[in-house]
C-alpha cells in the first residue's frame, strides 16, 4: 500500500491519469491526498470530479480556492463568465448535486499518520503566527460553517475578499471565515506577523517590504511540522524549507503534474500537456 499527494490538477483529468499509471496506483490498496484546486481552467473537471467521486474512500482530499469558487457558483452567490466552459459542465451535469455535495464535505485541512509520521495538507499554507493545532482549530470552523445549509450560504455570498489583511481572534462572522479561508487557500507572501499580501503571485523573488513566502520566517509555528501544499505554481515545485512539500508544479499551464509519495518522500512527474 502506498499514499501519494497530488498537487493542483485543475480539470487536467489526462495529465491526472497518466501519473496515475506512472505510479502504478491501485486503487483497491493505495491511497492519494490531493492539495486543492481539483477543478476549473483545466479542460475536463468534470471527468476529475467523478473520478475522485467513485474513489472517494480512498481520497484524502482540501478544498483550494478554485474548488470554493465552483461551490459559490453552484450557491448562486457568483455568476458564470464565458471562460469558465469547464464548471459550466459540472454545474449542468446530472450528477452535479452528488459531486458537489461531496467536494463540499471536504475540509481545508487534514493532519495524519502516514509510515510512522505525520503529514498535514493545506492547499496554500499555514501563517507562520498559527500552531499545528491553531491551525486545525480554525479549518474546523470553516468546515462546520460549510455542512450547514445556512451559514453555508451565507459564507459564500461573503467569501470574497482580501479584508481582513490580517489575523485577529476577535473576528466574528463571515468575516472570521473569510479571514481562515483567505490564509488557507490564497496564500503566498505574508508578513512575520501573518499579515497578507494577496496581490504579488510571482516567485519567492518577489519578496518586499517585510512580505515573505509564508514558510519562509525562521520563527514560523509549524516549522517542525510536515506540511503539503499546492497553490503555488511559480515556486516550481521548490520550497527549499525543511518540512515544506510544494507540490504545485503548473500542470494547468503546461508543466508538470506531481506526486509525492509521502511512505519515503519520492516524487513522481507526468507531463501536462493537454490532450
Amino acid at each position: 500500500m502506498a499514499t501519494y499527494a497530488i498537487g493542483d490538477i485543475q480539470g487536467c483529468f489526462e495529465p491526472f491519469q497518466r501519473l496515475l499509471k506512472k505510479v502504478r496506483f491501485n486503487p483497491d490498496k493505495d491511497k492519494l491526498w490531493l492539495a486543492g484546486d481539483m477543478v476549473h481552467r483545466g479542460p475536463d473537471s468534470l471527468s476529475t470530479l467523478r473520478f475522485l467521486y467513485e474513489h472517494r474512500s480512498q481520497i484524502t482530499a482540501v478544498l483550494g480556492n478554485h474548488d470554493l469558487h465552483l461551490l459559490a457558483l453552484a450557491h448562486g452567490a457568483k455568476r458564470l463568465t464565458d471562460k469558465e466552459y469547464d464548471l459550466a459542465q459540472v454545474l449542468r451535469a446530472k450528477d452535479a448535486d452528488k459531486l458537489l455535495g461531496w467536494l463540499q464535505k471536504q475540509p481545508l485541512m487534514v493532519h495524519k499518520k502516514v509510515a510512522s509520521k505525520y503529514f498535514s495538507m493545506v492547499h496554500a499554507g499555514i501563517p507562520p503566527i498559527w500552531s499545528m493545532s491553531k491551525a486545525l482549530e480554525l479549518a474546523g470552523e470553516v468546515h462546520k460553517a460549510l455542512q450547514d445549509r445556512s451559514m453555508a450560504e451565507a459564507f459564500f455570498f461573503g467569501m470574497y475578499g482580501n479584508e481582513p489583511h490580517k489575523w485577529n481572534d476577535h473576528l466574528i462572522g463571515v468575516e472570521r471565515l473569510r479571514s481562515i479561508t483567505n490564509y488557507f487557500t490564497r496564500m503566498r507572501f505574508c508578513k512575520e506577523d501573518g499579515t497578507l499580501d494577496l496581490v504579488t503571485k510571482q516567485g519567492p523573488l518577489a519578496a518586499h517590504h517585510d512580505y515573505k513566502p509564508w514558510f519562509s520566517f525562521k520563527n514560523r509555528k509549524t516549522k517542525d511540522d510536515r506540511v503539503i501544499f499546492g497553490h503555488w505554481a511559480a515556486l516550481e515545485g521548490e520550497a527549499n524549507t525543511r518540512n515544506v512539500y510544494a507540490l504545485d508544479t503548473g500542470c494547468v499551464w503546461g508543466g508538470y503534474l506531481t506526486a509525492m509519495r509521502l511512505e519515503d518522500e519520492n516524487f513522481f512527474c507526468a507531463d501536462c500537456t493537454l490532450q
